[in-house]
């Protein structure tokens, strides 16, 4: 059956939108004048999500990191009950209390009803990931995928975990960096202007120190509002340059070239890089194709280019482990893994191995950033503070010794 978007009055005058399954919209439209509901809008998910993707050039909402971890755990936890997949999906889309998951779920039961396989009724809804996709593709041809389901909610809930991690560890330095900023700010903008008209009455020569801060502090208050705009004029910039092709590349290009940022990337997507290639290898994807998605989720173009050049080789006969050993992008532990898991047949557990030490470095490096930031931000603060106090102190000191 069918699922339908709907958009209707309800009796006291609200707009309420929802998903309904029916035979019809007309049959849809019945039932919602049956519960008091005037219809205003009745599409069929189909044709919401092909409408949907017009107006934003292809592009979306899709399933976050968690929704996408809740999704597929539920489904693993089903189909081993050996509840059939249609009746799974359904089962899913009722529990999820978000429409835009109930929608999607109910298209991809739709198309399976009509007979298409699940991992292409995935891919036509557009919300799943190309690793998803093909691993399910995997799983269905092995015929164990409520095995690779559990396998795809493992690794999606570790990704969704270390995103979390990140985000949490992140919320004190920016909250400290704010707090920082807007000490130093009103330090300028309001103490040292009254403190400093004192030292302008006097004939004294003022330290260089002061003449500076003084200076910075005239220029912020009476310009406040056009370094205001410079900085969004700036961002809007960066961000729309960032979006080309030429400033990815740009940006791609100095992160792997910067001291800290360099280490960070490559750990970052040697972990997204090996993480994949484990979980569609275990899940029985052909390595050509395993190096084609992989490629697809690493964020890094010229890391990227690396792994497409060695997918390439490999395709010529080549061995993974000679081709990203010839790049200084990949740690030399995960090459030496992958290498011997070539030479001994067992590259499914090397990857998986590798994966787990890459998204541990990573996790570690990440910590570690994080613990430094803080006191450095502390520093910074007391630096900057302990200069503002200085440039006020000092007239007074020699006034005191010419006194």
């Amino acid at each position: 059956m069918p699922a339908y978007h709907y958009k209707a009055l309800t009796p006291d005058g609200k707009v309420t939108k929802g998903v309904m399954q029916g035979d019809s919209a007309r049959q849809v439209r019945h039932n919602l004048r049956g519960d008091a509901i005037m219809p205003m809008e009745v599409l069929a998910v189909e044709g919401k999500i092909a409408q949907t993707k017009g107006r934003r050039n292809g592009r979306h909402k899709g399933l976050s990191a968690y929704e996408l971890a809740l999704v597929t755990r539920q489904l693993a936890v089903l189909l081993a009950a050996a509840i059939p997949l249609e009746e799974a999906l359904a089962s899913v889309a009722k529990q999820s209390q978000k429409p835009h998951v109930a929608s999607t779920m109910l298209a991809v039961r739709s198309q399976v009803l009509e007979g298409h396989s699940f991992a292409s009724a995935l891919e036509q809804a557009t919300n799943f990931p190309k690793l998803y996709v093909a691993t399910v593709a995997a799983g269905e041809k092995s015929g164990h995928l409520d095995l690779i389901l559990n396998q795809l909610a493992d690794y999606t809930e570790n990704r969704f975990a270390l995103q979390k991690k990140v985000q949490g560890a992140m919320v004190y330095p920016i909250i400290l960096m704010v707090m920082a900023t807007a000490v130093v700010i009103g330090l300028m903008s309001f103490v040292v202007p009254k403190i400093v008209k004192v030292f302008e009455q006097s004939e004294q020569a003022l330290p260089l120190i002061t003449q500076v801060v003084m200076g910075i502090s005239n220029v912020i208050v009476s310009w406040w509002w056009l370094i205001l705009l410079v900085l969004v004029g700036l961002a809007f910039l960066f961000y729309r340059f960032v979006r080309t092709d030429v400033g990815k590349s740009t940006v791609d290009k100095w992160a792997l070239r910067l001291p800290v940022f360099s280490r960070l990337s490559k750990n970052l997507n040697a972990a997204r890089f090996a993480s994949t290639m484990s979980i569609l290898v275990r899940s029985g994807v052909p390595v050509i194709d395993a190096l084609n998605i992989a490629s697809a989720v690493v964020t890094n173009v010229h890391i990227r280019r690396v792994i497409d050049a060695a997918t390439l080789k490999v395709t010529e006969g080549a061995s993974l482990s000679s081709q990203l050993e010839a790049s200084s992008y990949f740690p030399p532990m995960m090459v030496q893994m992958i290498k011997s898991g070539e030479n001994s047949g067992e590259l499914e557990d090397m990857l998986k191995r590798a994966a787990d030490m890459q998204e541990n470095e990573a996790t570690n490096f990440i910590s570690t950033l994080l613990s430094l930031l803080e006191p450095f931000m502390l520093v910074l603060m007391g630096v900057v503070v302990m200069l503002i106090v200085m440039a006020v102190m000092l007239p007074i000191v020699n006034m005191n010794d010419l006194a």
